[in-house]
């Protein structure tokens, strides 16, 4: 008889438990995967405190456990230096998925799944949208670029922290509408600060002025998230990762209007909390 609880609750491997990670991973556990965690410092595991999970002393023990292995950490040097010096790839099961939910380069994503390939790993970038608050209420939108037979496995997964799943194409796919999402959501920070400002300019209030743009038709997420996701002791720290999203999506090409509308958009946003008063 075939065990079909092993079937539909794989077992996971998870690095990452930083901003992001530590409610995603806590999402997982607690929709009944076997979550298996491996943290560089061991005062990392205490977000999954009062959750079932196994730590491991190596990430390579770890590796070698799972069935789908997520990664969430920050940069595109922090997962080679994962995959190539760590030795991931070598410790995984022959046929294992291996997701990475950080923002990338989608040719990193391609170079990716090429080191995968000679281990028979396959490699689903599955970058994430919504920020800290939207991931602890499991409503963030997963954005995956793979082939379709791994995007399946992961989905499950993805589900029990995500309000929904797009697969987006192959892989890079993924990569390249999270960098696409977040130019038009800092192309319209821009579009929000210039807007204040003028109302400041005029000597308007910026409370009630804000409820209506955040309520009528010019109602976007980059309104929303004032108050909720965006506030004055974050909006530095989101700044810079925004502006690392905007190097990322102009590499190897020229920094166009779009490129720079959203820069300006990331470098306000610090302007932006301090007229909305969060």
């Amino acid at each position: 008889m075939t065990d079909t609880t092993s079937i539909s609750r794989p077992a996971v491997g998870f690095i990452g438990l930083g901003d992001q990670g530590a409610p995603i991973a806590q999402a997982i556990a607690d929709a009944g995967f076997p979550l298996h965690v491996w943290a560089r410092r061991p005062e990392s595991l205490a977000v999954l405190e009062g959750r079932p999970f196994t730590a491991y002393e190596t990430m390579a023990e770890m590796a070698a456990a799972v069935d789908v292995l997520a990664l969430c950490v920050r940069e595109d040097s922090d997962v080679f230096a994962l995959v190539e010096q760590g030795g991931l790839l070598e410790s995984m099961r022959p046929g294992a998925v291996l997701v990475n939910h950080g923002t990338s380069l989608p040719t990193a994503a391609r170079r990716l799944q090429e080191l995968a390939r000679p281990y028979d790993i396959h490699l689903v970038d599955a970058p994430v949208s919504g920020g800290h608050a939207v991931a602890v209420a499991r409503q963030l939108t997963t954005i995956a670029g793979g082939d379709h037979e791994a995007v399946e496995r992961a989905a499950p997964i993805f589900d029990s922290f995500s309000k929904r799943v797009i697969h987006a194409g192959p892989a890079g796919a993924g990569q390249y509408a999270k960098l696409f999402n977040n130019a038009v959501m800092m192309m319209n920070h821009k579009n929000v600060l210039d807007a204040l400002t003028v109302a400041h300019q005029l000597e308007l209030p910026i409370a009630p002025l804000l409820e209506v743009l955040q309520s009528g038709s010019a109602s976007s997420f980059a309104l929303a998230a004032f108050g909720p996701s965006i506030t004055s002791h974050n909006a530095g720290h989101l700044r810079e990762l925004e502006l690392i999203d905007m190097d990322l999506f102009a590499a190897g090409r020229q920094r166009d209007t779009m490129v720079q509308r959203a820069i300006a958009g990331a470098q306000g946003l610090v302007e932006l909390t301090k007229l909305t008063g969060n």
